[in-house]
């Protein structure tokens, strides 16, 4: 009787990698270049290396241009924000629940937050599935889904070299099922809400626990 092959394991998703190409290009990030490069060339063959491959062929010049295109990209742009409650929330008291409700998940997973970045931005969370128990990170994006997708679109429409790294990420999260499609049509055709509130400390008074700080 002939022994069943068992398929082996996917390579575990780059999280890590994925989470520093997202990064503000600072001297170290864009010096940094020929070893992102390699650790790229290192992956295996398939559609993550492919479009990690192609980022790196369109992220060009100096450290002053990659950084001034960084900011006109996603700090100028509502559509291309990193930060992905934005998307469903604007600047809104209910974001500033999910806001806070990310920090908690964090703490709770063992990894509390220690970034300036806010608990909702992509470098953040793709960071945080790099470290977290198994499937922790993966359940987190997936829950996001429809931002990252919207904010993939966003990026090839402006033609940004960044928009290959959201490829990277969106070939080992799952497929976009039906809902999320229909939630991806909706952000596009009606946008954040606009109602202007502050969002520290994440959330309103009642709901943050006596002597918190952020």
């Amino acid at each position: 009787m002939r022994r069943r092959r068992t398929a082996a394991p996917p390579p575990p998703a780059p999280w890590a990698l994925l989470s520093y190409l997202l990064r503000y290009p600072d001297p170290d990030v864009a010096d940094s270049r020929n070893e992102l490069a390699a650790e790229v060339g290192a992956l295996p063959d398939g559609a993550v290396r492919d479009a990690l491959e192609h980022f790196l062929a369109g992220w060009t010049g100096d450290q002053t241009a990659l950084a001034a295109r960084y900011v006109e990209t996603f700090d100028l742009r509502r559509r291309a924000s990193l930060h992905l409650t934005y998307y469903a929330h604007g600047d809104t008291r209910e974001r500033g629940m999910a806001l806070l409700r990310l920090k908690k998940l964090y703490r709770a997973a063992g990894l509390p937050m220690q970034s300036a970045e806010l608990p909702d931005h992509l470098t953040v969370m793709l960071a945080f599935a790099a470290l977290a128990p198994t499937g922790h990170g993966e359940t987190l994006l997936a829950e996001h889904r429809p931002a990252i997708e919207l904010l993939r679109l966003s990026l090839h429409e402006l033609s940004s070299p960044y928009a290959h790294v959201l490829d990277a990420i969106a070939a080992v999260l799952p497929a976009l099922s039906v809902t999320d499609r229909g939630e991806v049509a909706r952000l596009a055709r009606e946008g954040p809400p606009e109602e202007a509130v502050g969002l520290q400390p994440y959330g309103p008074p009642e709901a943050m626990p006596e002597g918190a700080h952020v």
